[in-house]
């Protein structure tokens, strides 16, 4: 933009826990240098700018933004008025973090019917088992920003790593592509595999196998080891150059970057790669658990009640 003004970033959460927004936050000497270039006029956690009255689509007032930056998924209609508003002020929209681009760990709700859902959380409130009428109605479901919007660029992560967030808004302010990690978790894993792992899986109750004193890169993969890592079906990025954050402290990724491929359910990519390496998909406690971070887009749905 010419002259001394400086392009509008907009900031929004909505189902989220503030992890995207303090990532943002810890990004140091460089989020200094990147406030010098943008003016924010929209950012719940630093600055006291309100819209006029929750959950009112009529009523909501955000500033135009050139970038909008909004975290977390859509599961009340206090979320839905909220990201359209920001979908028609900012021009340029991104999801950011894995709430908002694949539901997140607050889109498990969706294994339940949602009176189903709420009564449990507010059981007892106000002697019955309702939730309060001050609490906006919920959607049916947790639903992704894109499943209500259309969406400009999704980062997931959970939360994104300082340095990728710092990235995309110097990219989008360039007017360039920025760059997003298109890798699995697998691809950008140091350790090492022997091709032959065991037959089941199981739940991580026990440390995994490997020499605290030896590099990351000299313990055993740990799916061979039979552990249930999700890396082979979630987008790596995590850990920079180095290794994968969970890989790196010896646990399996839980797989909170989402899915690897756009479109992917990392429920049946899972269960497809254990079934092609000769591992008994069936040893796997709780198979729906693979979708805890991406249960939105209609992949965790209830139950039907079985005959």
């Amino acid at each position: 933009m010419s002259g001394s003004v400086r392009p509008r970033l907009s900031c929004e959460w909505l189902h989220a826990c503030s992890g995207c927004e303090i990532a943002l936050l810890n990004c140091g000497e460089r989020l200094l240098a990147l406030l010098e270039r943008v003016e924010i006029v929209h950012f719940p956690l630093l600055m006291d700018h309100k819209y006029s009255d929750r959950g009112d689509a009529a009523e909501i007032a955000l500033p135009e933004a050139e970038i909008g930056l909004v975290s977390g998924g859509v599961a009340s209609e206090e979320h839905l008025a909220v990201l359209r508003a920001m979908r028609r002020q900012c021009r340029t929209l991104v999801a950011l973090g894995t709430c908002a681009t694949h539901g997140g760990i607050p889109a498990l709700r969706n294994q339940w019917p949602v009176d189903q859902a709420m009564g449990t959380v507010f059981s007892g409130v106000g002697g019955n088992n309702t939730y309060p009428v001050e609490v906006p109605a919920p959607l049916d479901r947790v639903y992704s920003i894109d499943e209500q919007v259309t969406v400009d660029l999704c980062v997931p992560g959970c939360p994104p790593r300082p340095e990728t967030i710092v990235a995309v808004i110097e990219a989008l302010l360039a007017g360039e592509k920025p760059p997003l990690p298109n890798k699995s978790v697998c691809e950008t894993c140091p350790t090492v595999r022997a091709g032959k792992g065991q037959r089941t899986v199981h739940r991580f109750l026990a440390n995994a196998d490997y020499d605290p004193r030896a590099p990351v890169a000299e313990m055993r993969c740990l799916l061979e080891q039979g552990l249930l890592c999700m890396g082979p079906v979630t987008a790596g990025g995590c850990g920079g150059p180095d290794a994968p954050l969970c890989i790196r402290a010896r646990v399996p990724c839980r797989g909170c970057y989402g899915p690897v491929r756009p479109g992917g359910n990392p429920l049946l990519d899972m269960l497809n790669g254990l079934a092609s390496n000769g591992i008994d998909h069936r040893t796997i406690v709780d198979r729906r658990s693979l979708l805890r971070f991406s249960g939105a887009h209609g992949l965790l749905k209830p139950l039907g009640r079985r005959g």
